[in-house]
């Protein structure tokens, strides 16, 4: 007999008899910790031996959250479920646990590491929290990239908006002052105003305490006044600066649209040509952006890049992620909305769609 591991005569003694091979005892051994195999079962991945463990060690998912091995379900299966972007696999139980999720970036919030705990009931992740904007002065030099931004489109918003970064409640309370609008579920993120309100603002941020839970920020009464169609902008605090970017960028559009005297479009078109505003500058931030068939100028894209520099790894995959929610939303407003939107601007650019727009309510075909 010769043993199938060493290809050396067996001889006398002890021997292993199974895959249709011989085998010293001391020859069978796991592919993944290379000692002998001695139990009366092992796995198989392919040509390669495992102990079960070690198997279980190499292909069995382990939670994200939990850190454990996800269980099997009543029918033997391995069942888990995946974030479709970051690919986080967890146990479903803990969709159902109370598991907070990161109110930026969707991920769940693993065991053994601490999200920040906002004022408003919200957590942010750790990463997120690194290029987050937490007070209205934070946020203007991002105002102003963002006016540039329309400037090189032409499309230069000629009245000075007040760009106020306010807590989810005060977001809300000014959402149920305002007359008319759409706004995104399960959660408005920002407002293009147009009432006379008084609206409470994140004078200066929170500092992190005991238990990554923010404290001692300080907020003010703002009073809006009507000098023109739109009061002021208002953006949830706390958020990336590239998603803070994105969602100002789409209420500049709504500013835009109503002091250029665009008539009531219907909700797909006017928050569609939002959103495609809010992609395009995300596009902008990359390497990424490009001309799109005449969509927008090249001479917008590049110049940002240069003012921005190289982003980080971790803010790159950020923003793509947010691209990739503005281009996969469900939604019949605001997804198909851009879809239809997006298309429209890649086949005529983006001054013959708003033209169009302006002329007929709808996006041309």
């Amino acid at each position: 007999r010769i043993c199938a591991g060493c290809n050396t005569e067996i001889g006398c003694g002890r021997f292993l008899n199974c895959l249709s091979a011989f085998w010293h005892p001391e020859c069978f051994r796991c592919h993944a910790c290379n000692l002998p195999i001695s139990d009366y079962e092992f796995s198989m991945s392919g040509n390669y031996r495992f102990h079960k463990s070690c198997y279980k060690e190499q292909y069995h998912p382990k939670c994200d959250v939990c850190n454990h091995f996800i269980s099997t379900n009543p029918a033997g299966l391995i069942e888990y479920r995946a974030h479709p972007f970051w690919m986080q696999k967890y146990c479903p139980s803990h969709e159902h646990d109370g598991t907070p999720r990161c109110c930026s970036c969707e991920r769940m919030e693993p065991h053994d590491t601490g999200y920040v705990a906002l004022n408003d009931g919200r957590k942010l992740c750790l990463e997120c929290l690194d290029s987050a904007i937490m007070d209205t002065k934070q946020c203007q030099p991002l105002y102003l990239d963002i006016q540039e931004f329309y400037e090189s489109l032409d499309m230069k918003v000629e009245q000075q908006v007040p760009l106020l970064l306010v807590e989810r409640q005060a977001l809300n309370d000014a959402r149920e002052g305002e007359k008319n609008g759409h706004y995104h579920m399960p959660e408005t993120r920002g407002l293009c105003l147009s009432e006379e309100q008084t609206v409470s603002t994140i004078r200066r941020r929170p500092r992190l305490g005991t238990g990554n839970r923010s404290m001692d920020m300080i907020t003010e009464p703002y009073k809006l006044t009507r000098r023109c169609d739109v009061t002021a902008i208002l953006i949830l605090y706390g958020l990336p600066r590239l998603l803070t970017g994105s969602i100002l960028a789409h209420e500049m559009m709504h500013a835009w649209m109503r002091l250029q005297g665009f008539r009531t479009l219907s909700q797909d078109v006017e928050e569609g040509i939002c959103q495609v505003l809010a992609h395009m500058w995300l596009l902008t931030q990359f390497d990424s952006a490009s001309d799109s068939n005449g969509s927008w100028t090249s001479s917008s894209s590049s110049s940002s890049r240069l003012k921005k520099g190289k982003r980080s790894q971790l803010e790159r995959k950020l923003g793509e992620f947010f691209k990739h929610q503005i281009e996969s939303d469900a939604s019949p407003v605001y997804g198909d909305g851009f879809r239809a939107g997006h298309q429209a601007v890649y086949k005529y650019g983006l001054r013959n769609t708003l033209e169009h727009i302006r002329m007929t309510g709808r996006f041309p075909h």
